[in-house]
């Protein structure tokens, strides 16, 4: 199942469990983790965007280590909503992604997400080189943050 409805996906898992969520970028893909509460997002790391099949083996194992129940995909929009490029090719990972590890997939509006994850790590004090390293890794941590705060909540789209 593939959504980019926080009920219809909330629904798909009654108890819950450790989500995955993917910020998909030009060169890497940035990966974060939640705890199975639905409480905080961890940034994790970022892969690079090369053959499918490297990208699946990673986040394969990762699904599994972390006994994950479903993956949140950033969804690049542009600022008046529309889809573009970027779009479809988040939508085609999520496919991709829905059919290879067998997990729901919540499609989560990604706008100014990079944005915020990098006024983030700035107000840390994250050097500029550190932030090139993890930006998409925040930036998915940003994303996930986001689809779980309304996950949580009480009244869901």
């Amino acid at each position: 199942m593939i959504t980019d409805r926080a009920r219809e996906f909330a629904g798909a898992l009654p108890d819950g469990g450790v989500l995955i969520g993917l910020d998909p970028g030009t060169r890497t893909i940035g990966v974060a983790t939640c705890d199975a509460g639905w409480r905080f997002a961890t940034a994790g790391k970022s892969l690079p965007r090369g053959k499918f099949a490297a990208l699946h083996e990673a986040l394969a194992a990762l699904a599994a280590q972390r006994r994950a129940a479903g993956l949140v995909i950033g969804l690049p929009r542009n600022m008046d909503g529309s889809e573009g490029p970027r779009a479809q090719g988040a939508r085609a990972l999520a496919r991709n992604l829905e059919v290879g590890l067998g997990l729901p997939v919540l499609l989560w509006d990604e706008r100014l997400s990079t944005v915020d994850a990098e006024r983030a790590m700035i107000a840390q004090g994250t050097s500029r080189a550190r932030r090139a390293e993890r930006i998409d890794a925040h930036a998915a941590a940003v994303i996930l943050q986001g689809a779980i705060d309304a996950l949580a909540a009480p009244g869901l789209d």
